[in-house]
């Protein structure tokens, strides 16, 4: 049995309410805001019926309060007055008020008014959890596809890492480049609106989703969806799947076909994406992956592969996996050359800022030179 309620300080009116109300409900009546409270840390009602004028705490003092505690504020209130101007109504339903009975009030309407609003409030409640139930679904299963993403983005890593014996590790370590420098360049500002844009990408994606899906998603903006994108350069050297053993795994220097042939699992990288997409649709994650895939060999000087673009003309992923993946390589063993030392390998970059690789990231390579070399040695 539902739980009124009645606070007035016209015992008259007390009466008159349980009388019309206690057949259908617990009915508890009160002289007094104060008094209210005091059985408010007892019992839990599920309607208040509020007499505005009283000594003491008056209805609006006493609405204010209920409001603003998490345990009561969802609690309907029903002012009972004598006053019904204009003025009074909007301050109560601006506080939070649900509906307004003039006094004196006849039993049958107080009934049916309660009944009524008890009504909206249990379909209130339904829909509520039913929303809740459905949000909690949505983020499960958003977050069964973000493992599942995850591990297939680690398997098709994997196969490409196995079949590349002379990289070891290569992947990971260029992904832990690419977050420190995006981080960096945020916190300087180089890029940063374009970064940013990848986030209204996001939004932009989202829009394509069903509006339960947009609750699921929103606030995935910022640090969420940076780190969708740098998740997706792993994915950079996927068309190495395409490059035949003999020359992935030739312990000598390629010969200048052989470096040709190599030269292809760009384009080639671009193209697995692109089929993938074909099939799934456009994604926010694979979007970035096929600009990591196809553009991490474009020199700023527009002399590199495969398009031969130049300057900012090269995605901004392509011009910051260029200097991730120049540094692993040089600071890597391989059959046909040694590591070079850590500075040695930043001089190296720093000499060919502005011919191989963009100025402003080159700039920021100082400031995280130690973070880099950290991530080196920890592999």
């Amino acid at each position: 049995m539902k739980t009124i309620f009645v606070v007035d300080d016209n015992k008259s009116n007390l009466l008159t309410a349980e009388e019309a109300l206690s057949e259908h409900y617990d009915v508890f009546t009160l002289l007094s805001a104060a008094f209210m409270f005091e059985l408010l840390e007892n019992v839990l009602p599920d309607l208040i019926l509020l007499d505005i004028v009283m000594p003491g705490v008056d209805g609006f003092e006493a609405l204010s309060k209920l409001k603003a505690d998490a345990r009561y504020a969802d609690i309907p209130v029903i002012f009972l007055s004598i006053k019904s101007d204009a003025a009074t109504e909007a301050r109560g339903f601006e506080l939070g008020v649900v509906d307004y009975i003039s006094k004196p009030f006849s039993a049958p309407v107080l009934l049916n008014r309660i009944k009524a609003h008890l009504a909206i409030e249990k379909i209130i409640r339904e829909r509520t959890a039913l929303l809740q139930q459905r949000t909690a679904m949505l983020q499960h299963r958003t977050e069964k596809l973000s493992k599942l993403q995850n591990s297939m983005v680690s398997i098709l890593a994997d196969m490409v890492e196995h079949r590349d014996k002379l990289t070891g590790r290569h992947i990971e370590r260029t992904t832990t480049y690419i977050r420190i420098l995006l981080n960096a360049m945020m916190e300087r500002g180089i890029y940063a609106d374009e970064i940013i844009g990848w986030n209204l990408e996001a939004d932009v994606y989202s829009r394509n989703l069903s509006d339960a899906d947009k609750t699921t998603a929103a606030g995935e903006g910022g640090p969420h969806s940076l780190e969708v994108v740098i998740s997706s350069a792993r994915l950079h050297d996927i068309g190495k799947i395409a490059v035949t053993d003999l020359i992935l795994n030739k312990p000598e220097s390629l010969t200048a076909n052989e470096y040709e042939i190599m030269k292809t699992h760009a384009a080639e990288g671009e193209k697995i994406i692109n089929n993938i997409m074909a099939e799934t649709g456009d994604d926010f994650f694979l979007l970035h992956a096929k600009l990591f895939a196809g553009s991490h060999h474009e020199r700023w000087d527009g002399t590199g592969y495969p398009r031969g673009l130049k300057g900012t003309e090269i995605p901004l992923q392509g011009r910051i996996m260029a200097i991730a993946d120049v540094y692993d390589a040089l600071i890597s063993d391989r059959p046909y050359k040694n590591a070079i030392p850590h500075e040695k390998a930043m001089e190296i970059i720093s000499k060919n800022k502005g011919s191989q690789f963009d100025p402003k990231i080159v700039d920021v390579l100082p400031d995280v030179s130690d973070l880099f070399a950290a991530v080196s040695r920890g592999y």
